[in-house]
């Protein structure tokens, strides 16, 4: 495929997003010369007039936050799995204008768990109750076949999550933060919270711990991680599942397919040793 068209990836901050480098290599590997990816520093308020300067030439757009529900009313349609949890990342840009939202953080989040084995468990506990925590829901919701546990911070978290589990007919358990070592004995734990939040809950890593999704990636290991794993559980990280879902909006911003995950994820790698 020849030809200049343009992708990007817009948040604020966004000077430590990863996704330049990932769609550049997958670029690269599948030949795709006069593509271009970058980034750029855009909020809520500026989204709308970012959208007006878009042109022809524009293939898609990468969206972390704070921009994740704030384009909802600037697309023309959205996939049922980003209508589930009111959340796109990725925009695709139409030859005849239209503008299409999708969530790959939801298949990504799959994809990854798969990638270590895990297709389905009986139930799960999630750390953290932010936006990041709808999107795991609802991607435990395709592969937990019990009750999850939500660890909330905060009365109005746990209410955000009732409602969420509410509107993805998941059944969740809200519990108290002060309880969130409980949570390290789950089959899988998911953790969405910032850096540092876990830190303390290293030293209550069981002996023969299970598997450990933590959405983090820079910095990394997390101390979390670091003790999960030299006990020998299993550990997926948020590159694993930046990876994943950067191979889903490569796959759908150019229409090739499949994307090279593993160049991708080389090249995720080497930026991250090079931090």
């Amino acid at each position: 495929m020849t030809g200049s068209r343009r992708a990007a990836v817009l948040g604020s901050p966004i000077s430590h997003s990863l996704s330049p480098v990932l769609h550049r290599a997958a670029y690269a590997e599948l030949g795709l010369e006069g593509w271009t990816y970058e980034r750029f520093e855009v909020d809520e308020e500026a989204l709308p007039g970012f959208f007006e300067t878009l042109g022809p030439d524009w293939a898609g757009l990468s969206l972390t936050m704070p921009l994740k529900r704030a384009v909802l009313p600037l697309l023309d349609e959205i996939s049922e799995t980003a209508a589930s949890v009111d959340a796109v990342n990725t925009v695709v840009l139409h030859e005849d204008g239209r503008r299409t939202g999708d969530n790959t953080d939801i298949p990504g989040i799959v994809a990854a768990l798969r990638e270590h084995g895990i297709d389905t468990v009986e139930s799960a506990a999630v750390l953290g109750a932010g936006a990041t925590a709808s999107s795991a829901l609802a991607a435990l919701a395709r592969i937990c076949t019990g009750e999850i546990t939500v660890h909330v911070r905060s009365e109005a978290r746990a209410a955000e999550m009732r409602q969420w589990a509410e509107r993805l007919d998941v059944p969740v358990r809200i519990a108290d933060w002060a309880d969130a070592e409980r949570a390290l004995h789950a089959p899988l734990v998911v953790s969405t919270t910032p850096a540092g939040v876990t830190d303390a809950l290293a030293r209550a890593v069981p002996e023969r711990p299970t598997a450990l999704f933590d959405v983090l990636y820079d910095p990394w290991p997390t101390a979390l991680a670091a003790r999960w794993s030299a006990y020998g559980g299993a550990v997926i990280s948020g590159l694993d599942l930046l990876v994943h879902q950067a191979v889903l909006q490569v796959e759908q911003m150019t229409g090739r397919s499949p994307a090279p995950l593993d160049a991708m994820r080389k090249a995720g790698e080497r930026a991250l040793a090079a931090r």
